[in-house]
């Protein structure tokens, strides 16, 4: 029922896309779509993937769950894979901790560590589109410039409030003393073990620069198509579409990024039909780039 609801999500929101937009002019431009810019496109999204596993990997080990790199590195591809190609009840984020848990672990450490490495994701995401609106605060209009900042530093100070639970000795204080609040201080000491130190710095690190081969790969992707803007213009418009998606109402995200993409880039006069082609050429390059994914969910030992 709940992935029937999203199809129904999909299907509606891209019905009123193509309202406004010729579906046949957006299909010519995709298949005119310069080769050598998609490619290069699909590149950045599959290093962005790889960058992606390889910050989990560093999460997961400084949580003291072991394994080497490959293990992570397949088990994330496994994840993505599912998350954007398959309309299954078993999320990626599933079936990542399942890939934990056959090694041992508990259920509640295994989903400790992938929330975190999703807190950790998140954040800096947050903070590239700060840092973003900084650099051109007059691109979007006012009220949404303001909305975007307001939401990216209260997601930041959420997350830093849940470090500071375990930090500050939270717990001494009664509201934080209650039976539903439990589970932060457990996620709360994790969370600071992981950006603790010099460590702290590269997890930032790493996380600003896979989401930076996102971008990347939507700007190469946008040149494909006609759409000759500079990366700041992408890195100011990207990262709250990515944040749009990340709400479970449509299938990965297809319908939700169109439609975002569509709003924000048009309100700097770029063309619906050239906009809507690269925000759908990404998701096929998310797909393609997944397919890893499914050579090692088919050729390992555990399926669902």
């Amino acid at each position: 029922m709940k992935n029937a609801v999203k199809i129904l999500v999909t299907l509606a929101i891209f019905f009123l896309i193509f309202r406004n937009v010729d579906i046949r002019k957006v299909a010519a431009t995709i298949g005119d779509a310069h080769l050598g810019y998609v490619l290069l496109g699909f590149a950045a999204q599959f290093l962005s993937t790889f960058l992606a596993s390889y910050r989990w990997n560093i999460i997961m080990k400084e949580l003291r769950f072991g394994q080497r790199f490959l293990f992570y590195l397949k088990s994330y591809f496994k994840g993505a894979f599912f998350n954007q190609a398959l309309p299954t009840s078993i999320g990626g984020d599933a079936l990542r901790v399942l890939d934990i848990v056959r090694l041992g672990f508990r259920k509640r450490d295994a989903f400790a560590g992938v929330f975190i490495d999703r807190l950790v994701g998140l954040s800096g995401l947050l903070m590239l589109n700060l840092l973003a609106n900084m650099l051109r605060p007059g691109l979007l209009p006012d009220e949404i410039f303001w909305i975007i900042n307001a939401l990216s530093t209260g997601g930041i100070c959420a997350i830093l409030i849940l470090m500071a639970v375990q930090r500050f000795n939270l717990a001494r204080f009664r509201f934080f003393r209650k039976p539903w609040l439990r589970p932060l201080y457990g996620l709360s000491r994790r969370t600071n073990r992981v950006y603790r130190g010099k460590k702290g710095a590269i997890q930032i690190a790493m996380t600003l620069l896979t989401h930076l081969f996102s971008i990347i790969a939507f700007f190469y992707l946008a040149q494909g198509v006609g759409m000759h803007y500079g990366l700041i213009i992408f890195l100011v418009i990207v990262p709250p579409v990515i944040l749009l998606t990340l709400v479970p109402v449509t299938l990965a995200g297809w319908g939700v990024r169109e439609g975002a993409m569509v709003g924000l880039f048009t309100l700097i006069g770029a063309d619906k039909t050239m906009v809507l082609s690269m925000s759908i050429l990404y998701g096929l390059a998310l797909i393609v780039t997944s397919l890893p994914g499914l050579y090692f969910y088919l050729a390992g030992k555990h399926q669902i």
